[in-house]
């Protein structure tokens, strides 16, 4: 089976030679026709290969392995990559508003675009909603973040080009303002996909472990209940303000399920009663000596 990160990879790979090639389509035609409306829209599409990098970077941090402050895994990276891509998506979309702005405000000067623009517009649209659905195909797949954030930003990149394609269509029928106009609808739709992609991301952040003096008092609370014989494995991170914790403790095996459960129960509530910043604590026990058991 091919590997999560090898798929992205390959579906990155994918979007980053077809937003190059197409983001060189849209420039030279809107240059060409001279339509701003198209440069715009280009300067969006050359914005979705760094983004593409983004999740390729995102995607490679989150293949790495655990380690001892990130217990947990790197798998969030991807969310952070989901973060950076919207911030960038954001200030494409100002800047092409801006842009417009700044034509509007001389409209006089303004030329009516040609029909080319019109073309490549259409083209445009074809192969953004293509690479959308075939990304967020592949996101689905993986379960990846990073990845249906690209799929989102090709979307919004086949919105801003219907933008493109109404503003041109509307100057080639005499009312050349509606071209910078269609720069601030796509500024609008650029602008939503930011919020969506970074409001889907915000809550999803790298897991990282507590400060180990507390992991170890966590440690000695759990060792001052009678029948804890040993800490076989203890895993931690932070969640905003507050703390998850996992712990496995060994017991004497020839003991009762009912009083393991119970020894379990006390230590529990210990270290919610010492500890006020745990939100939520999951306690495993293992019978003292069992090769079963993850010793650290």
């Amino acid at each position: 089976m091919e590997s999560n990160a090898k798929i992205a990879f390959r579906v990155s790979r994918i979007s980053i030679y077809a937003n190059a090639a197409l983001s060189a389509v849209k420039l030279l035609a809107g240059l060409l026709a001279h339509s701003g409306a198209m440069v715009s829209d280009a300067v969006h599409s050359i914005s979705d290969v760094f983004s593409t990098f983004i999740v390729m970077i995102g995607v490679h941090l989150a293949e790495k392995e655990s380690d001892k402050e990130h217990p947990y895994g790197h798998e969030r990276m991807e969310c952070v990559a989901a973060i950076v891509l919207a911030g960038v998506l954001l200030a494409t979309g100002l800047m092409i508003g801006y842009q417009g702005v700044e034509k509007i405000l001389h409209a006089e000067e303004l030329q009516a675009p040609g029909v080319l623009a019109l073309c490549a517009a259409v083209l445009s649209i074809a192969v953004k909603e293509a690479m959308f659905r075939y990304t967020r195909k592949a996101a689905k797949q993986i379960d990846s973040d990073a990845l249906m954030a690209d799929a989102w930003h090709h979307r919004s990149d086949a919105l801003s080009s219907v933008g493109a394609l109404v503003g041109i269509g509307g100057a080639l029928l005499g009312v050349p303002i509606l071209d910078p106009v269609a720069s601030l609808v796509i500024c609008l739709f650029i602008g939503k996909a930011a919020y969506e992609i970074f409001r889907d991301a915000v809550n999803k952040m790298v897991d990282q472990s507590i400060d180990e003096e507390t992991e170890t008092a966590l440690r000695a609370c759990a060792l001052g209940e009678p029948g804890v014989q040993g800490i076989d494995r203890l895993m931690t991170r932070k969640f905003g303000s507050r703390v998850y914790v996992e712990m496995e403790i060994s017991v004497d095996g020839g003991m009762s399920l009912t009083d393991a459960h119970a020894i379990a129960e006390n230590v529990h509530s210990e270290i919610e009663k010492q500890f006020p910043k745990v939100k939520h604590i999951m306690i495993h026990v293992n019978p003292a000596g069992d090769h079963s058991a993850h010793p650290e």
